[in-house]
């Protein structure tokens, strides 16, 4: 009879969406070592999505699924994203290597893919002596944060085979709608409080449909690009890896400088109460991120400024969703309550920037 302590994981494992004995059958299939899977250990990263570290024939092995509780588009997300980290391996956009991918669903019950784990730290969980004591040390990861995105918009999507992973036609047209409706879905939760708690979110849609640039050049974005979803590197301020590819798709990848301009500490000296990585002096300005990105790009970047207030708009409309399902019991109501108050943050930001 194995340990109870064996028997614990393995429920736990269970519970989270990872049947670790079907994992194992289906890895023997691809190749990817033989015997028991051991140290499995769930990690913490995101709020949906499941991360499960574990060993296998002297190998570690990162696995990334939808939650337990699948929404519509959950198992179309985990393959998009296998298929962006295929078709950019190779390239010098830092993201976590892909080992093997399972589109099918009856495996685990989910679509999932294995990478190597990622030799670094996210910021926002804390920063390690060398970039907490060193101003310089976090400019360079500030500047570091800017070259990552120059990069991913510079790779030739259609090159990489990813023609199809998204639809550029029109795509800046398509935004407010999208997002509108987006919202206005949230009525089907019993409960939710509705738009009218959200400062200026028509004000803001009437805006950014009025002021829209007239065109732009297509390319990969990563969709929520911001200091939570990267990992930076022990030694430097360099990043270690992009990660959390689940909006990525293909776009306007000027979207993604407007994503880390709506959620960068605004002033030369931020109210540490609205900063999440402290400390915070020695990053760099918003001003310097962009000037920083347009000295990679040859995209015009005059018109950031709508790209900032579109992300504000989209990212706010995101986070209400979560406070939405609070309000009808399906979240839990401080986590609901949290994000309720980000959104409204991002659309008082919003406004400041429209005038």
């Amino acid at each position: 009879m194995p340990p109870a302590t064996e028997i614990t994981l393995t429920a736990r494992m269970e519970t989270a969406g990872v049947d670790l004995a079907a994992l194992a059958v289906w890895m023997d299939g691809q190749g990817l070592g033989d015997g028991a899977i051991l140290d499995a250990t769930l990690l913490a990263g995101g709020t949906q999505n499941i991360l499960l570290k574990f060993t296998r024939s002297g190998r570690s092995y990162v696995l990334r699924r939808p939650p337990p509780h699948l929404r519509a588009n959950s198992n179309e997300t985990m393959r998009r994203e296998a298929r962006v980290l295929a078709a950019i391996a190779g390239t010098d956009v830092p993201h976590p290597p892909l080992i093997a991918a399972c589109p099918a669903e009856d495996v685990i019950g989910a679509a999932f893919y294995l990478m190597e784990p990622v030799d670094g730290f996210n910021p926002t969980t804390g920063l390690e002596p060398l970039h907490a004591g060193s101003e310089a040390v976090r400019r360079r990861m500030g500047l570091a944060l800017v070259e990552g995105i120059a990069a991913l918009g510079a790779l030739d999507y259609r090159a990489l085979g990813l023609e199809g992973l998204g639809k550029p036609d029109n795509y800046l047209e398509r935004q407010v709608a999208r997002w509108k409706a987006q919202l206005e879905s949230y009525g089907e939760f019993d409960g939710w409080t509705g738009p009218a708690e959200i400062p200026g979110v028509e004000r803001v849609a009437d805006w950014l449909d009025a002021h829209r640039p007239a065109s732009f050049q297509a390319g990969i974005i990563h969709g929520d690009y911001h200091l939570a979803n990267v990992m930076y590197r022990h030694d430097s301020g360099e990043l270690a890896a992009i990660v959390d590819w689940e909006l990525t798709t293909i776009g306007d990848p000027l979207l993604d400088l407007g994503w880390l301009l709506a959620t960068w500490p605004e002033g030369d000296d931020p109210d540490p109460a609205n900063v999440s990585v402290k400390p915070w002096k020695g990053f760099p300005t918003a001003a310097e991120l962009v000037e920083h990105y347009r000295e990679r790009t040859t995209r015009d970047v005059s018109a950031i400024h709508w790209y900032g207030v579109l992300a504000c708009y989209k990212l706010g409309i995101i986070l209400e969703g979560t406070h939405a399902r609070a309000c009808a019991g399906r979240a839990p109501i401080p986590t609901g309550d949290r994000l309720h108050a980000q959104t409204i943050g991002l659309f008082e930001r919003a406004l400041r920037w429209i005038g």
